[in-house]
């Protein structure tokens, strides 16, 4: 029986780097999109216009590019301590992200994760399009997702945690029983229920005891 699940934002929460950046420096196009992420995390921007936006930079980018981002990627401190004691204590753990399978997935199948869903970038030609495939992962589809790892598991909502950073994190945190704010921006500090500042997520840990 699952007792509870935490969900986590991925990018400078999981991870150490904003993915889509580094995959607009190896475009050219990174300051442009440094600027719309910055906004966007900040509530300033509606996430899924601002992503389809900073794709969109990405037009014409070789699909082996991935590779290199793949491998400048780095776990934030305390990733498989935080998956293993959850585990052992008879909970999961599961990553939404409004960055891309094409980078979570390895991670996610490496730390031993329950759940991943990401975006995906659409390919033509060994090319990057500058378009996402499907239905775009943002702060409604967090939610919902949180909602449905939740109902899958059989775990109720308050038995929940929400890890993130970014303003397209807080409607999966009010729906959690707990919320994280991790290193987090203005609004996610405000609406949180424990902010944890120094990036170590073996820091859940001891809220795993609230759940007895």
């Amino acid at each position: 029986m699952t007792r509870f699940l935490i969900v986590l934002d991925v990018d400078s929460t999981l991870i150490e780097n904003e993915v889509i950046e580094l995959i607009a420096e190896e475009a050219g196009s990174l300051e442009e999109v440094a600027d719309i992420t910055f906004r966007a995390m900040n509530g300033e921007l509606d996430f899924a216009q601002s992503l389809q936006r900073r794709v969109a930079t990405l037009e014409g980018l070789p699909v082996e590019a991935l590779d290199r981002v793949r491998s400048r990627v780095e776990v934030t401190r305390g990733v498989p301590a935080m998956v293993e004691a959850a585990h052992a204590a008879g909970g999961r753990v599961g990553v939404v992200s409004g960055g891309f399978h094409e980078i979570v997935d390895p991670f996610a199948a490496g730390l031993g994760l329950d759940f991943c869903r990401a975006n995906r970038l659409e390919v033509r030609d060994g090319r990057l399009t500058g378009r996402v495939e499907g239905a775009i992962i943002d702060a409604e589809a967090k939610a919902s997702t949180l909602r449905e790892w939740a109902e899958a598991s059989g775990v109720p909502l308050s038995r929940t945690v929400a890890v993130g950073d970014g303003a397209n994190d807080l409607r999966m945190m009010e729906l959690a029983g707990l919320s994280v704010a991790f290193d987090a921006k203005a609004p996610v500090r405000g609406a949180a229920d424990v902010v944890l500042d120094e990036r170590d997520l073996s820091q859940l840990l001891p809220l795993l005891g609230l759940f007895g």
